[in-house]
């Protein structure tokens, strides 16, 4: 009786934690040196006559069309005994087979030789593999289990990473298209360092030209980046099978990139650490690293399932992608990794560029989150006007949460705790949120009046908080030198480069993307006369004749030289400025170690 009821229990642990793989591949790398893979994949369990597989068009985590099936070539489909099956193409992403016997295997040449977060790259160097940039699926399979078996190339001494669950070997399985297609593997003679965080295991992979001991002073940075923000959230999400991975790539063939996947995420670069990367590749560490939390588990409603087949639209990025921006560099100041003063020295571009930006007349954070399917690095060839319309959404919520975290703590609040609260209100229970979910938790944090003023000028509206009082409750002055003069265009070697900014002095001059300036005030414009230097001996107020080139017809034009619209931030004490005890007490709260 003991041995079958311990059978029934083995038997039911299995039922629980697998499902009925319906879905197999295998994947090899013979022909790498020419950036191809060569895929088998098995279909079992077919229900209907008439099948469809597919490639996807997107990737969890970007939110355009990618359009994957563009290199997927020599496909062939045959039943299980091996007979070939005709297929036909009823669009140019899948396949349709009839007159199966209950299974199909298709098999097909994939090239791949990009190495970042949306698509995959095979070389000598590495297999470097995105999921939905490599492996065809079938839509109606989606719920039973998937199987992969990845054969390395051991004369490169390559072998797997990734969040799959291992089975044996290198077969890996995932419980579901969802999981499958958001586990991204790195196949390659990699390193890995590991570290134990309250029992579970953060691993750090890395493919790259460098040294062990580069990797052992990496390593130490990335420890001190997890716990400054596993400290925001009070806890480490629970990662399946007790393991979160990073999958970085520095190497000068990558693209620098960062993708977060569940319990994973892709970092590349092709800055070495021994060339600038040690620094500079860390902030994406912490970026990605931290939505493991907001994006993975705080996961917003339109996000939820991922649609493989069109764009993923959703407005809640402002938060999702802006606020996950806010919190990386700050998670670097609060590790020690960078000064205060270089944190507050980081923090003028983006204010500048979302306070100065025409695009807020048109869309509020919401609306900007919807904009990217179209610039997510998305491709069209039509020319757009996106400089005077468009705020990146990474930008502006980083703005944003800026503006929130000094406005709470002037209630003696903080955006870390208003995080903590999003955390185990949605993303502990993986309750996906909407824009309203974040404002009904603000009210219910900060009270009602402030989440109301809050959101209908912010969020709703495209209104901006008075930042200078806010910086000045933590000791940062915010300045502008209006004695300088802007005139809103980009020129380079006398050509304007950019459509000029709305409002501006170029805007309202007339000039335009492509015109070629030929002559400022008295003096002609020539290699070695440089237009920007020019202009930037006149004063505000100051009205100068120009005159340009434009589709080879010479025309004159004034411009009235505006103010300079450009903002400083810097430390009170850089200006000689003394803080007092409140200031801070304030600053020590919002960037001294958690």
């Amino acid at each position: 009786m003991n041995r079958f009821f311990l059978f029934l229990l083995v038997v039911c642990i299995s039922f629980t934690t697998t499902s009925q793989v319906s879905s197999t591949y295998t994947i090899s790398f013979e022909n790498a040196v020419h950036h191809e893979a060569f895929v088998e994949a098995t279909f079992t369990n077919i229900k209907t006559d008439e099948v469809e597989f597919r490639m996807s068009r997107t990737s969890p985590g970007r939110y355009a069309l990618h359009e994957f099936m563009k290199n997927v070539y020599a496909v062939k489909v045959t039943d299980s005994k091996g007979i070939p099956l005709e297929f036909s193409r009823p669009d140019p992403y899948s396949w349709k087979v009839k007159d199966h016997d209950g299974t199909i295997k298709v098999s097909y040449i994939l090239f791949a030789n990009r190495g970042g977060g949306t698509y995959s790259q095979i070389d000598e160097t590495h297999a470097h593999l995105n999921i939905p940039a490599t492996f065809i699926y079938i839509p109606s399979l989606e719920n039973d289990g998937f199987e992969v078996t990845f054969n390395p190339r051991e004369d490169l001494k390559w072998k797997v990473a990734t969040q799959l669950k291992p089975i044996s070997g290198n077969t890996y399985y995932a419980k579901n298209l969802q999981y499958f297609m958001d586990s991204p593997t790195e196949i390659s003679n990699y390193s890995m360092r590991s570290f134990d965080v309250k029992g579970q295991t953060i691993n750090f992979v890395l493919h790259h030209n460098g040294t062990e001991k580069e990797l052992d002073a990496y390593f130490e940075k990335v420890k001190k980046i997890v716990l400054q923000e596993e400290a925001i959230f009070g806890e480490l999400p629970k990662y399946d099978y007790g393991t979160y991975s990073f999958l970085a790539c520095y190497i000068p063939n990558a693209s620098g990139d960062g993708m977060e996947h569940r319990n994973s995420t892709i970092v590349t670069s092709t800055t070495s650490l021994a060339n600038g990367g040690m620094d500079n590749n860390i902030g994406t560490v912490a970026h990605e690293f931290f939505h493991c939390w907001n994006v993975e588990r705080i996961r917003p409603k339109a996000l939820e399932p991922f649609n493989f087949e069109e764009a993923n639209m959703s407005g809640e990025l402002w938060f999702a992608e802006g606020f996950t921006s806010y919190f990386d560099d700050l998670a670097l100041c609060r590790a020690g990794l960078i000064s205060h003063e270089a944190y507050v020295d980081g923090l003028i571009g983006t204010f500048n560029y979302v306070w100065n930006s025409p695009g807020r007349q048109f869309f509020n954070p919401i609306e900007m989150s919807y904009q990217a399917p179209f610039v997510d690095a998305a491709r069209s060839v039509d020319p757009v006007n996106r400089n005077n319309t468009f705020i990146s959404y990474y930008s502006y919520g980083s703005a944003l949460g800026l503006a929130l975290d000094l406005s709470l703590r002037e209630k003696g609040l903080s955006l870390d705790d208003f995080m903590k609260l999003m955390w185990t209100g949605f993303g502990k229970q993986e309750k996906p949120y909407t824009v309203e979910d974040i404002h009904n938790t603000l009210k219910a944090y900060a009270g009602s009046d402030f989440g109301d003023y809050f959101f209908n000028r912010y969020i709703y509206k495209s209104e901006m908080p008075d930042l200078k009082r806010l910086l000045a409750n933590v000791g940062v002055s915010l300045t502008q030198n209006t004695s300088n003069i802007s005139f809103g265009a980009t020129i380079s070697n006398g050509i304007i480069i950019e459509n000029t900014i709305m409002g501006s002095s170029a805007y309202k001059a007339g000039l335009e993307n492509g015109d070629k300036i030929v002559k400022v005030g008295d003096l002609l414009i020539s290699d070695s006369v440089d237009v920007n230097s020019i202009l930037r001996t006149y004063k505000p107020n100051d009205e100068v004749n120009i005159v340009y080139e434009r589709l080879g017809i010479i025309r004159k034009t004034t411009a009235t030289l505006q103010p300079s619209k450009t903002y400083s931030l810097s430390l009170f004490e850089a200006n000689n400025m003394v803080l007092n005890s409140d200031q801070k007490a304030n600053r020590e709260s919002w960037l001294q170690p958690k």
